[in-house]
């Protein structure tokens, strides 16, 4: 399905990002893994080699264009083009809005939604170029909802929609298609941090499904929006959710 295609990930070590990657590259793509986990990269990277797929490692933190021009540039330097960019990297500590630190507001949407500002900027030039592209952003079910705690949060996924739809205005002249996808309350390694096993049982009670919603089925939506199967689609966003929210 995306045999001959490039494409970067952000945020791609663990989660959504590292699904993505591998179902990507199972799909024919070339990828480039970035994250700011060296070794979680890496490890990304390898596993793809391992299963017969072709993917390149890179550490960088989506804050600083500095540290995501390698992926880029190398993308550029081995293939001549890229074809597919996944803005997925970001972060999600809850707080009290009465309690939150000017420093914490501005982390959560420069790690959430600038980030994104700093790829398009690298990578739109060569899709305008070529006359083709797929862009992914990762937004959240959170900013249908409202969610208590999550103000930060919510803003900066609200913005991540608002910048897809914008942009595919733009882009659409150029042949490229700009979405997005809000996933719901996903089941990831690291959700034990934060996530109690009555509030994983709330989410679901939440749902239409019975069960948790996975890093992979929003890896494939993903891959449906990175393939020719949504060619005529683009500014929209789709939720991952389970039937959480229905619109």
């Amino acid at each position: 399905m995306l045999s001959g295609k490039v494409a970067i990930v952000t945020g791609a070590a663990t989660g959504i990002g590292e699904a993505t990657a591998q179902l990507l590259a199972t799909a024919g793509a070339q990828v480039f893994v970035l994250d700011k986990d060296a070794a979680g990269s890496r490890a990304v990277a390898d596993s793809i080699a391992a299963s017969g797929g072709c993917a390149q490692a890179f550490a960088g933190d989506v804050r600083k264009p500095g540290e995501i021009t390698p992926a880029v540039d190398a993308a550029l330097a081995r293939f001549g083009r890229i074809d597919i960019l996944v803005n997925n990297a970001g972060i999600f500590p809850r707080q009290a809005f009465l309690e939150m630190s000017e420093a914490q507001w501005d982390e959560m949407q420069d790690v959430n939604l600038k980030s994104m500002f700093h790829t398009l900027k690298l990578v739109l030039p060569h899709m305008f170029r070529q006359r083709a592209g797929k862009v992914v952003n990762i937004a959240s079910i959170t900013f249908f909802l409202g969610v208590a705690g999550l103000s930060h949060y919510v803003a900066s996924k609200g913005g991540v929609i608002g910048l897809t739809r914008s942009l595919a205005r733009e882009a659409g002249p150029h042949n490229v298609n700009v979405n997005c996808i809000a996933p719901g309350a996903i089941q990831t390694a690291s959700e034990k941090n934060f996530v109690t096993d009555e509030q994983a049982r709330q989410f679901v009670a939440q749902q239409c499904f019975d069960r948790r919603i996975t890093p992979l089925d929003v890896a494939r939506v993903c891959l449906f929006l990175s393939s020719e199967l949504s060619e005529a689609m683009t500014g929209q966003c789709l939720l991952v959710d389970g039937g959480w929210y229905t619109h």
